[in-house]
């Protein structure tokens, strides 16, 4: 039987469609939260760095853990490992998700025009006029976002998406469903022996996709028949030698009998290939008000291969915190507003599990003992040795490693 994707605008009646559509197919309903749930269970990734793959937030650090990346490619190894079921009507942003090979899909997408969501939003959600067309439009930014990113497209409801785009502020719930199960009989969308293996072809690409991003490496992959092509997106010093390590990585997959590698049209534009170092610390906040010294230490930090991202003040910090998950700082103690010893003492209230590291020019005894019955890793004096820095966060960092995966 052939599969339903289902990709919806928020209040445009998904929530009376779907249960009649059920009824009438007896399909089995696979939503978002069903995919996120696997993604989890096979990555060890937390639930909520999964979920963020569909969002146009992206953390700070990303560019060098590829923390997004690593969780859409267990997102797709978790829908295609529930493809080869039967009768699957697959509901949500993961609904995009089947490659447009698998030819037993019907792709419906529910959208309508703005006055008539605004309306069901009032009756559903009691939002005012302006509340809700505030609303609808975030989460359509959220959809929007999550279609340019698959498709390089700006409009989510764009009918080269979909086989079906029913208006519902024209079309009743049940007319919507009995329009959907008329068109599952459809001969364009029975099941062939193509689109099955089209199935199996995708469930490869997602194991050698997942493969290479446990080692580290961000690129897209796909696959016939056993011959995967794996597509390089960003510039690389040693493009011969990473070409070398994909193929033998991919290689060591089950079911993989070739491997090509190329570059793909963005490859000569100015961004670099960064493999992602597991061991190496990547997610670093350098917090101090001296402007030129802080940029200066995170350009030294990226040249040693260690994300880290800055702030200039107390304030921004615990901000950042909260927004972007930094698993080691490094503190001034004298900045404006909230100061550093304050800092610490809110941050390893909140978020224990993170390291701070002291680095100060104008701390005293008394700071350094206050600091570290505070809970800091480390207490450091300007100036300091480049070295000892980098192996002082090395340390600290291991420390937070040992913990999540003792945790794990």
């Amino acid at each position: 039987m052939p599969i339903i994707t289902l990709f919806s605008g928020d209040f445009c009646k998904k929530d009376l469609v779907l249960p009649e559509l059920l009824l009438r197919t007896g399909y089995k309903l696979v939503n978002d939260k069903d995919i996120v749930a696997e993604a989890v269970r096979i990555s060890g990734m937390a639930e909520e760095k999964i979920k963020r793959a569909f969002s146009a937030k992206t953390s700070m650090f990303n560019k060098f853990t590829h923390e997004k990346e690593r969780a859409l490619s267990y997102l797709k190894l978790a829908l295609a490992q529930k493809l080869s079921q039967d009768r699957l009507l697959i509901d949500g942003f993961s609904a995009l998700l089947v490659p447009k090979d698998i030819t037993h899909v019907l792709r419906v997408c529910l959208i309508a025009d703005m006055k008539f969501r605004v309306s069901v939003a009032g009756e559903k959600q009691e939002l005012s006029q302006k509340e809700a067309i505030k609303f609808i439009h975030k989460q359509d930014e959220e959809r929007a976002y999550w279609v340019d990113s698959l498709f390089g497209l700006k409009d989510p409801w764009d009918t080269k998406l979909y086989d079906m785009v029913i208006s519902m502020d024209k079309t009743s719930t049940k007319e919507s469903a009995a329009l959907v199960a008329e068109n599952l009989a459809k001969d364009v969308i029975k099941t062939t022996e193509a689109s099955k293996k089209a199935i199996g072809d995708f469930l490869l690409s997602a194991n050698v996709e997942v493969t290479l991003a446990q080692k580290g490496h961000n690129v897209d992959v796909s696959s016939k028949d056993g011959s995967v092509i794996i597509t390089i997106n960003k510039q690389v010093l040693m493009l011969s030698k990473l070409e070398e390590e994909l193929r033998s990585i991919a290689t060591q997959v089950a079911g993989v009998q070739s491997v090509e590698t190329k570059v793909n049209k963005d490859y000569y534009k100015a961004d670099i290939y960064r493999k992602y170092d597991f061991e190496m610390p990547s997610k670093v906040l350098l917090v101090d008000d001296e402007r030129e010294f802080v940029t200066a230490l995170s350009e030294r930090f990226i040249m040693r291969d260690m994300g880290s991202a800055v702030a200039y003040d107390g304030e921004s910090a615990l901000q950042m915190i909260n927004t972007d998950e930094p698993e080691v700082m490094v503190l001034d103690l004298r900045m404006p507003g909230i100061d550093g010893i304050e800092v610490l003492r809110r941050v390893k209230k909140s978020r224990p599990d993170i390291e701070v590291i002291i680095l100060t020019g104008h701390g005293d005894e008394k700071d350094r003992k206050i600091c570290m019955e505070l809970g800091a890793f480390a207490y450091l004096q300007k100036p300091v040795d480049i070295d000892l820095l980098t192996d002082t966060l090395k340390s600290a960092n291991e420390k937070v490693q040992k913990k999540k995966g003792a945790v794990c």
